[in-house]
């Protein structure tokens, strides 16, 4: 497992979004062979998603032959809805870039049947030849996507009641009331985050460094559930100083030593 540490969240998205951007080109992506990029919500990328912009803009990136995967939607969020998740993406990202709109993949939390919308949706994934990168935020419990703690390390797209935590945590986005947010949601599993090629987790300030400390010097456990990046081969955290105040003076040192010709050089387009 790669962990960069970055000195601040703007840093931190920069490097990130030129990743992204080098692994696409890297790919020489077509039509019938495209990059698959599997997409979070929150404020975790929201830097990154401006950093992706400002290079399509530049001219440095295009997203004509990539599709995309997001982790999850709320059930019962009409999706014009300031809150759901489809607006939020098109907010923030695909509405500034080129990708088609048929490329766009993201649950439907009002579909008829749920259960089938889920099963439906692990199809798409496996008909577009499965997410090369998967890009992901961390919650201050460890949860990746709507996988909370004690998720299953096998688990795959369902449906997920939401605990208190997380409802409390989402209530700032429903003017700080609890009763306005969506109890239940669909998600990816985290079997479905662990098949992909490459998983790249996003983890910035203070309030996330519990998380880290579990994701980096713990072992693997389904109450923390980031932990199971441990257990993937080509599994990134890209981090800053503040969300490492619980990490050893060591490991911090360790991972600034080895990962330094990363952290002071963008990757090339």
């Amino acid at each position: 497992m790669r962990i960069l540490i970055h000195k601040d969240y703007d840093t931190l998205s920069k490097w990130v979004a030129y990743y992204i951007a080098h692994k696409i080109k890297l790919k020489n992506p077509k039509p019938d062979r495209p990059f698959v990029l599997g997409l979070p919500t929150g404020s975790s990328p929201l830097g990154t998603y401006r950093e992706l912009i400002k290079l399509y803009q530049a001219g440095k990136a295009s997203f004509r032959n990539v599709v995309t995967f997001n982790m999850d939607e709320y059930v019962g969020l009409p999706e014009d809805h300031p809150e759901s998740y489809h607006y939020f993406m098109n907010e923030h990202f695909f509405r500034h870039i080129d990708i088609p709109r048929e490329n766009i993949n993201i649950p439907n939390g009002n579909a008829p049947n749920l259960e089938e919308e889920c099963a439906a949706y692990e199809e798409r994934i496996r008909k577009a030849g499965g997410i090369d990168l998967f890009l992901g935020g961390v919650g201050k419990d460890g949860h990746l996507a709507f996988n909370e703690p004690g998720s299953s390390m096998t688990s795959k797209t369902r449906i997920k009641t939401l605990t208190l935590d997380t409802k409390i945590a989402n209530s700032r986005f429903f003017g700080d009331d609890v009763s306005k947010v969506p109890s239940m949601a669909l998600t990816v599993g985290l079997g479905t985050i662990m098949s992909a090629e490459e998983v790249l987790i996003i983890v910035s300030g203070y309030s996330k460094a519990r998380a880290l400390y579990h994701m980096v010097e713990l072992g693997v456990n389904h109450m923390w559930t980031a932990s199971m990046l441990q257990l993937h081969q080509h599994g990134v955290i890209a981090c800053d100083d503040e969300s490492t105040m619980e990490l050893r003076v060591g490991t911090v040192n360790y991972f600034k030593d080895i990962e330094r010709p990363a952290l002071e050089n963008l990757p090339q387009l």
